[in-house]
């Protein structure tokens, strides 16, 4: 392969549309957008689910049931053969931890650990759930769990005076 070899594959480029180049062009007068019109307008065009002004499908419809979602919790999840990339026989791990050495770098309200991998050293895991072979791994190479501390949130007093006098 050289310089004077090299070619876009196949596909790869199309010809640009020339719009309003003239009546003879074919895409001259309104430039294949047809006569006035919402459509016609510079900028146009209607965002998903618009129904030309009729009430949406998705608001005629009725919502029933309950829905998960705002009381989900998101998990991340490491595996045990990650583990001695990281850190030493004997430390402790946690969430705080785990972010130090990048194994987990997602926002998330959990931590599960699970068992792909094979351990050498052992630790002191402190994860919200470990998967059954992972507790065994950890295990046979010495390590132990503990429980996370539960997040809680610092209470506000409200009287307490904040202003300064």
């Amino acid at each position: 392969m050289e310089l004077h070899n090299l070619s876009p594959n196949p596909g790869s480029k199309h010809r640009v549309k020339r719009l309003g180049a003239g009546e003879s062009s074919g895409q001259g007068k309104t430039a294949g957008k047809g006569h006035k019109g919402q459509k016609a307008r510079s900028g146009s065009g209607t965002r998903v689910g618009f129904e030309g002004g009729q009430m949406p499908l998705h608001r005629r419809l009725p919502k029933r049931g309950f829905n998960n979602f705002d009381f989900r919790y998101t998990w991340n999840v490491v595996n045990v053969g990650d583990l001695d990339r990281c850190f030493k026989s004997g430390d402790t791990i946690n969430e705080a931890a785990l972010r130090a050495c990048g194994l987990v770098n997602n926002p998330s309200d959990k931590i599960k650990l699970l068992g792909d991998g094979e351990v050498e050293n052992s630790y002191k895991v402190v994860f919200h759930k470990v998967s059954k072979t992972a507790r065994e791994k950890i295990e046979k190479a010495g390590g132990s769990f503990g429980e996370p501390a539960p997040k809680t949130r610092t209470p506000v007093d409200p009287e307490a005076d904040t202003s300064e006098a």
